[in-house]
């Protein structure tokens, strides 16, 4: 207690003595870079900068002075310092032991970043490498090294560190450090720029952005940024309308194409420039376009950036426009800025500067070159702005990062560390791997590649005279969540910018690229039968099969099953018609058989006639199979069930046509023969062979070309036809062969009769009932052919009601009307005699008998 004393006394004063001598103090901050440790731990960070030292142009291996300063380098380094002397002051970690740090400024070029590095590889107590085969043995003089925290100087550092197995700790984020193999002791307690990326891309999407310009700074760190950026933005559907990098260091022949980078992205509705870059670049890149009087735009700006003094600092920033950018969250702490106050102080203090002359007695500037000239004659003014952010924290952490590896490498408690042997780099490696440590109440842990989980904030820059505030505007935890209300935009009219290289596409429409990015296309109506998937989708997704949908969808609709239902009103119309028909057919046949001794039923047949009727009324009866959802079955009974019946119905008509051809061309011998044949026992053979003869046709038809069950998926828009597909029309059109023979000889056969006066025609109601078959089917030929599918079961149906209703109406009905209203007609001379003599005057006989009595011809049976 009386030490921190004395020590918070000395500080106020060396406070004071700060204060009174302003700027032109010169103080021993550069003394306070190093302290003697039982393990000590290196340090790389950029306290200055060798801009303007001629670096390309030297011919000799001397060494640099770095001129310009660094506030944030020399922040990371008292952060380092802040936490080893908490670690020494605690019991926690390292009871009994203390940490020593020796910390180096690496001008942030590798030629100088090296010197340090070959100075922590000298064999402890020296300033010699020794050459060995086998370096496990080997005791360097640091432990550990943190930093650097540039990518470009870590790829350098970081293969000289792991050939020895040292760990090496802090910033560099570039995602080439995670490869095991090559940089297998390589640590970061940052963020990859892997994640940064995913980031900024996320950030891009969720503002509706996807038409920027990517720039990076012609390093390490911004090449392979900028190669993230593009791979990643391309896959999520952001255009890159323009790609360039920033030269380093900054040329008259390179900065020619940046100048011409500037003037496209000044003259596109590129309105977003992500700049993945360090802060040498940013500022040559801003410097340039304030310079060109670029329009303002929004800025998303990398982590490396985002808070330099180089940039911030620039004349004329504020009217570059927005800027946004990631910066690592870390933990809150709140007694830095004290303790950068109470360092600045005792460097000020003469009492103090000397015992740090007393403890370290050389700082071997004449090895490495001064450590940091310009740390001497800094102010608190400098580093105000570095305190106001979290980027500290990383340096704070990594070196907790090591002392928990190294309490687990010498098996510390709380009384103390056990193991005495002095602890080699590469056996604090094993112990680094998956380790978890906490920093400030945050809680870490490096994973197999060598980084931590740490979230990302969202900052804005909100201008405030001379420098911007960083505002918090959303988090990145995996996924980002963005605070609009907090958000504004220095852009003209206060407005959230719009960076779009066309307009967004409406539901059911997708894009239609123009050029070579997929961002700048035109919107097309997806077609019926087709829908728009997904929004961002180039061609439209055909629906599939059993689904349809109409223009401009964004989904497909199931089909529904279609087929000629019972209920349709075309259905209902053929039912009334097949009632008709059948109803028709039945009383025919009843009247038949109560009269089935008359003349006229035995003149038309007799049992053969009422056979004829009973066949037409099953012909009637097999229209019923169209009708209703099709199935195996009824598709293979529709023909076959239609056609026997029709056939045994024409095969009567055509033994009575038979009748009246012998009766009528044949001479009376002959002719009376014949009769008895065709009206005996051989008539039904006939009946027989000719449907024998179409039971064989449709065997074959249904053997040879099975009709089946289809489901037609196109043929209607938004249904699915269900069907009988008949496989051969050829084939369909050869089973209505023995009718169409039969119905021909029909015809042929009393198309030319003529029949006496005064005695019953049949040939003529024969020859009608013919013609009504063949104009009937002739007509179904053109009218199946062409209607719609759908409907063909229809006009089949209508097909094989009209012609039963041709046939009745034309040969049975009129004898109907004669039994029922010309009763009197009724007798064999009328009939029966007609048939036996009707034509007896064609072959020589006379018309008639002297005394025979002469019949008035009636309307209905008269030859016209």
């Amino acid at each position: 207690m009386p030490g921190l004393a004395l020590l918070g006394l000395t500080a106020l004063l060396g406070l004071t003595a700060l204060l009174d001598h302003g700027e032109g103090a010169t103080l021993c901050l550069s003394q306070q870079l190093r302290m003697q440790g039982d393990y000590v731990l290196g340090g790389l960070f950029p306290l200055g900068s060798a801009e303007g030292t001629g670096l390309g142009d030297r011919l000799q291996p001397n060494a640099t002075v770095c001129t310009r300063f660094s506030s944030l380098g020399l922040l990371w380094a008292l952060a380092v310092k802040m936490a080893v002397e908490e670690i020494n002051n605690g019991s926690a970690l390292l009871p009994g032991l203390h940490l020593g740090y020796d910390l180096f400024d690496t001008c942030s070029e590798p030629t100088v970043a090296m010197k340090p590095s070959l100075m922590f590889m000298a064999k402890a107590g020296s300033c010699n490498i020794a050459a060995y085969c086998n370096y496990t043995q080997y005791q360097p003089r640091v432990l550990a090294v943190i930093g650097p925290h540039s990518s470009e100087l870590a790829l350098v550092t970081g293969k000289f560190f792991s050939f020895f197995l040292v760990p090496q700790f802090y910033g560099a984020s570039t995602d080439r450090l995670s490869n095991r193999e090559i940089f297998p002791s390589f640590f970061r307690t940052v963020p990859s720029d892997q994640v940064q990326v995913a980031a900024m891309v996320e950030l891009l999407q969720e503002l509706g952005w996807n038409w920027v310009a990517a720039v990076g700074s012609d390093d390490e760190y911004g090449r392979q940024g900028l190669s993230l950026f593009s791979g990643l933005a391309n896959a999520r559907g952001i255009c890159i309308a323009h790609e360039g990098l920033v030269p380093l260091p900054p040329g008259s022949l390179r900065l020619g194409a940046l100048r011409g980078l500037l003037r496209q992205v000044n003259q596109s509705s590129v309105q977003v420039v992500v700049l993945f870059s360090s802060a040498h670049a940013a500022r040559t890149l801003f410097s340039y376009s304030i310079r060109c009087k670029l329009s303002p735009k929004v800025w998303v700006a990398s982590e490396a950036w985002l808070t330099s003094d180089l940039v911030v600092t620039l004349p004329g920033m504020p009217g570059v426009g927005t800027v946004l950018g990631f910066l690592q969250q870390g933990a809150p702490m709140p007694e830095f800025p004290s303790y950068v106050r109470t360092r600045l102080a005792l460097a000020a203090d003469p009492a103090f500067c000397a015992s740090l002359d007393a403890e370290q007695p050389g700082l071997e500037e004449h090895v490495v070159g001064p450590r940091c000239p310009q740390c001497d004659h800094v102010t608190l003014e400098n580093l105000s702005a570095g305190l106001l952010h979290h980027q500290t924290f990383a340096a704070y952490a990594a070196v907790y990062g090591v002392a928990q590896a190294l309490h687990n490498t010498l098996r510390c408690n709380a009384s103390g560390c056990p193991r005495r042997e002095p602890v080699r780099p590469w056996q604090l490696l094993e112990n680094m791997y998956n380790v978890s440590f906490r920093a400030r109440g945050l809680a870490l842990q490096f994973d197999a590649s060598g980084n931590v989980n740490v979230d990302y904030d969202l900052k804005l820059w909100v201008w405030q005279d001379p420098t911007p505030k960083l505002r918090t505007v959303g988090t990145f935890k995996g996924r980002l969540e963005l605070w609009r209300s907090q958000m504004c935009w220095h852009t003209p009219g206060k407005q959230q910018p719009v960076s779009q290289c066309s307009r967004q596409c409406k539901e059911g429409q997708v894009r239609r690229v123009k050029g070579f990015h997929s961002c700048c296309y035109d919107c097309v109506d997806c077609k019926a039968g087709s829908y728009q998937r997904n929004p961002d989708d180039l061609l439209c997704t055909q629906c599939d099969q059993d689904q349809w949908s109409p223009d401009r969808s964004t989904r497909c609709f199931p089909r529904k099953p279609m087929f000629l239902a019972w209920g349709e009103p075309a259905v209902l119309l053929l039912l009334a018609l097949l009632a008709l028909a059948l109803g028709l057919a039945l009383a025919a046949l009843g009247l038949f058989l109560w009269h089935s001794d008359s003349p006229l039923v035995q003149a038309s047949g007799g049992p053969r006639a009422c056979f004829g009727l009973a066949c037409l009324g099953l012909v009637c009866l097999s229209v019923l199979l169209f009708p209703g959802q099709p199935g195996p079955a009824s598709c293979l009974a529709q023909q076959p069930l239609f056609h026997l019946p029709l056939t045994g119905c024409l095969s009567t008509l055509f033994l009575q046509a038979a009748e009246i051809f012998v009766g009528s061309e044949l001479p009376p011998s002959w002719a009376e023969k014949m009769r008895g044949h065709l009206r005996g026992p051989w008539a039904w053979l006939v009946v027989l062979l000719a449907m024998l003869a179409e039971a064989a046709l449709c065997a074959w038809y249904l053997v040879a070309f099975p009709p089946e069950v289809v489901t037609d998926w196109r043929v209607l828009p938004t249904e699915a036809l269900v069907h009988c597909h008949v496989h051969s029309w050829i084939s369909f059109g050869l089973v209505h062969a023995t009718n169409a023979m039969l119905a021909f000889l029909c015809f042929l056969g009393t198309f030319l009769v003529q029949s006496r006066p005064g005695r019953y025609n049949g040939a003529r109601g024969l020859t009608f009932a013919m013609l009504a078959y063949f104009i009937t089917w002739i007509s179904f030929v053109p009218l199946f052919a062409n209607v719609h599918v759908a409907y063909q079961p229809a006009v089949q149906m209508g097909a094989i009601l009209l012609c039963a209703l041709g046939i009745l109406a034309t040969f049975h009905l009129p004898k109907c009307y004669l039994l029922l209203q010309r009763p009197e007609l009724n007798t064999p001379e009328f009939f029966l005699e007609d048939n036996a003599r009707a034509q007896g005057s064609s072959w020589g006989q006379g018309r008639g008998e002297s005394g025979q009595k002469q019949v008035t011809p009636d309307p209905v049976t008269s030859p016209q």
